[in-house]
């Protein structure tokens, strides 16, 4: 007796979700701990490449920040110009290879130099979008490069961001599928497996998809509040002028305010 298409994903699903789970938890570790190193590692290379160079800099300084700004921009090229399966690839059977190194580390330290090629351009763009007047201001209060940038300029540059970032965190969770190449046992390679066994290849890819959605729908959601909560309350109050130290001027986002003078 032929089974229909649901009774054939109930079956696959009973058989076969502790794989289900442990694949789904393996993809999510990934791209968690790869978006996370992925983002130190693109705020490392973004700020050297936005170190301005002033003409009263040593001549070493200006050359040894040319060749490390050089090294930045290569490696961007590279890893953003190349399919991550590719690097996967080269990077197991050619670096790693003789190395006993587990597999998830492994897929951990791809996706992250990975991620952390395009997360560099991400916040660098961030960085030169906040106006000039800004940094500007700061120096002239006596702020170096670095006090500028975790005081003034990186705070607002990551708020704008955070759309672009939460994006590259929800490429992750599907591009984890690519590391298959290597063996990594994630979603997409348990879905193979239970594919392979009983000859059910639309329904168990069909039972990958349905998750890869739901682990996207989710986080694109968490995401949207962690904004939210950024822009902080929808409302403040300034306390004080310079003619008045006892002024209040509420306002309300959208331009509205009243206040006592």
């Amino acid at each position: 007796m032929s089974l229909s298409f649901l009774e054939k994903v109930l079956f696959l699903i009973e058989r076969y979700y502790p794989l289900f789970l442990s694949g789904m938890a393996t993809t999510m570790l990934i791209a968690i701990t790869g978006t996370v190193a992925g983002f130190v590692i693109g705020l490392v290379v973004a700020v050297i490449r936005t170190i301005p160079v002033s003409e009263h800099d040593s001549k070493f300084k200006k050359i040894a920040l040319a060749i490390v700004k050089f090294i930045c921009v290569a490696y961007i090229e590279v890893f953003r110009g190349t399919p991550m399966m590719i690097q996967a690839a080269v990077f197991y059977y050619g670096i790693f290879m003789g190395v006993n190194i587990d597999l998830t580390l492994a897929a951990f330290v791809i996706v992250s130099i990975n991620t952390g090629a395009y997360m560099a351009e991400i916040i660098r763009g961030g960085i030169i979008s906040i106006d000039k007047g800004q940094t500007e201001g700061a120096y002239s209060i006596g702020m170096n490069h670095r006090q500028t940038m975790t005081s003034v300029v990186l705070p607002q540059a990551i708020r704008n961001i955070m759309p672009s970032v939460g994006n590259e965190f929800v490429v992750n969770i599907k591009d984890t599928s690519v590391l298959n190449v290597i063996g990594v046992a994630e979603l997409y390679f348990q879905s193979r497996s239970a594919a392979g066994t009983y000859a059910m290849a639309f329904q168990s890819f069909t039972i990958a998809a349905v998750i890869y959605f739901f682990l996207t729908f989710i986080v694109t959601r968490i995401l949207r509040l962690i904004e939210r909560r950024m822009d902080g309350p929808k409302s403040y109050v300034i306390y004080g002028s310079q003619t008045n130290p006892d002024a209040e001027i509420r306002i309300k986002k959208g331009g509205a305010r009243n206040g006592r003078y």
